[in-house]
């Protein structure tokens, strides 16, 4: 949420100058009036000098190391679940200035099969997460249910008998075909829903521009991704997506104590 991090860039920026104004200016001179008696600091003093430690390190740690997520749909189901509380590794794709997400130090590009998080052009104040499929340069086509890259098809099989059984908030995807989907040197899981009543939109060949990724969530006919709005720019990476450290969907027994601690491929 970017006004939570405008929030605490704004909290620390002003708890941090009048700690430091204080100790540069004020302080002495409350001593210098005081004599031999000690005069109390300013309320707001005493609240920056208690408050400004606790938000740099926050701060530094949501901007530079690791920030959480929640999954809030059921678009990279089976992967993540709805509820899913995930930790997001914010410096393998590179060091981001907070607020404006600007990139200052270079350190590493996604992959093909990394579960990433971004902020879509088209909702630039919401953070989404899906999994890239297609590289710069890649020519990515979705039709009947697979994905082809440069011409070359994923493979496909079924887990056990191929039906998924949802849980919580995602019971209404039960009864969809759960199949591995394995990608050049990574697998993972995929959901499809047979037998719609229309015909899939999402169908279509697209050319990945320089700089740019094609992403899709893994529950592939509940996700509104790169087929439906466009590669997306490495300027909204967020980070890359690797454990999830808390599941609660809201509803009755919806703690997943199973999943906690569950890497995410």
């Amino acid at each position: 949420m970017k006004w939570f991090e405008i929030a605490l860039v704004v909290l620390t920026l002003a708890t941090g100058i009048i700690w430091l104004l204080d100790r540069l200016f004020f302080a002495r001179r409350r001593a210098e009036r005081a004599g031999l008696l000690e005069e109390k600091e300013p309320v707001v003093v005493d609240y920056a000098k208690a408050f400004f430690p606790v938000l740099a390190v926050v701060l530094i740690l949501r901007s530079f190391v690791a920030e959480p997520f929640r999954i809030p749909s059921s678009s990279m189901m089976p992967t993540l679940l709805i509820g899913d509380f995930i930790l997001v590794n914010k410096f393998a794709y590179g060091l981001r200035l907070p607020i404006s997400n600007r990139k200052f130090i270079e350190i590493g590009a996604p992959e093909r099969g990394d579960v990433v998080v971004f902020r879509p052009p088209h909702q630039p104040d919401q953070d989404w997460i899906k999994r890239v499929v297609g590289l710069p340069g890649d020519v990515v086509e979705y039709r009947d249910n697979t994905v082809y890259v440069n011409g070359e098809a994923f493979d496909y099989r079924p887990v056990g008998d191929g039906n998924y059984v949802g849980k919580g908030r995602g019971r209404e995807m039960t009864g969809a075909r759960l199949l591995v989907e394995g990608m050049p040197d990574r697998e993972h899981q995929v959901l499809e829903i047979p037998n719609l009543p229309y015909t899939d939109p999402g169908q279509g060949e697209w050319t990945v521009p320089e700089g740019q990724y094609f992403v899709m969530g893994d529950n592939r006919d509940r996700s509104d991704d790169s087929r439906f709005w466009g590669s997306l720019p490495e300027s909204q990476l967020r980070g890359k997506a690797f454990l999830v450290w808390m599941h609660w969907d809201g509803s009755a027994g919806g703690v997943g104590f199973d999943r906690i601690g569950g890497s995410i491929r």
